[in-house]
């Protein structure tokens, strides 16, 4: 039987509520090798996947960070427990940019506050950064209803059967040209700090 769409909203909701960052003191302070990290992040960023098969990072994934300088590489075949910040950092972000972009976001990051001991610490601007989660998350959530009441008021005139599609049809698309939006922001302002870093790098997939 077919959900409702005040059922679909109730369910993505739920999703969002159980949703949340990792916490820096569930970060070992000590170093680990590449088995660990995996494993680690699919034990804390598992319930972000879509399909069960799918995998949070893998070996080769976190190589490619390393090459394409987004990631400082490991000490002794190591990763601190800065690397591993920088790592849920790029999760969020890889979906979203290149590894051009990414790299040119971080750039200020790696160079200035990675291992850095004596002023602001990536630990510190991990910890700024995801305090705002609660406060965003229930803005967001405020978002999705607003979206999801002014799509039940389209297709007032179409037939019964195909009304309950054709207003999911409209949250969907109300939801992606939010996130277009919001992409394309991000892409601006990427562009405006690589522009006022001289960068001429072609681009990386």
């Amino acid at each position: 039987m077919s959900k409702t769409n005040e059922e679909r909203l109730k369910k993505l909701f739920v999703r969002l509520d159980s949703m949340s960052y990792i916490k820096p003191d569930t970060i070992p302070d000590i170093p680990l090798y590449m088995d660990q990290v995996t494993t680690f992040m699919d034990e804390h960023l598992g319930h972000t996947k879509r399909y069960p098969d799918d995998k949070v990072l893998t070996k080769t994934m976190i190589n490619n960070y390393a090459k394409n300088n987004l990631l400082p590489p490991p000490v002794k075949k190591k990763y601190s427990k800065e690397h591993m910040l920088m790592l849920i950092f790029i999760y969020y972000f890889k979906n979203l940019l290149s590894f051009n972009d990414i790299e040119e976001l971080f750039r200020p990051i790696t160079g200035e506050h990675f291992d850095n001991l004596s002023g602001l610490s990536l630990e510190k601007i991990y910890n700024e950064v995801f305090a705002l989660e609660h406060g965003q998350m229930e803005n967001l959530k405020a978002d999705v209803k607003e979206k999801f009441n002014l799509a039940t008021r389209t297709f007032q005139d179409a037939a019964p059967e195909d009304q309950e599609y054709l207003q999911l049809f409209a949250f969907i698309c109300e939801l992606s040209f939010d996130v277009y939006l919001k992409n394309q922001m991000i892409e601006m302002l990427t562009d405006q700090l690589r522009e006022e870093h001289g960068d001429s790098s072609k681009k990386k997939k």
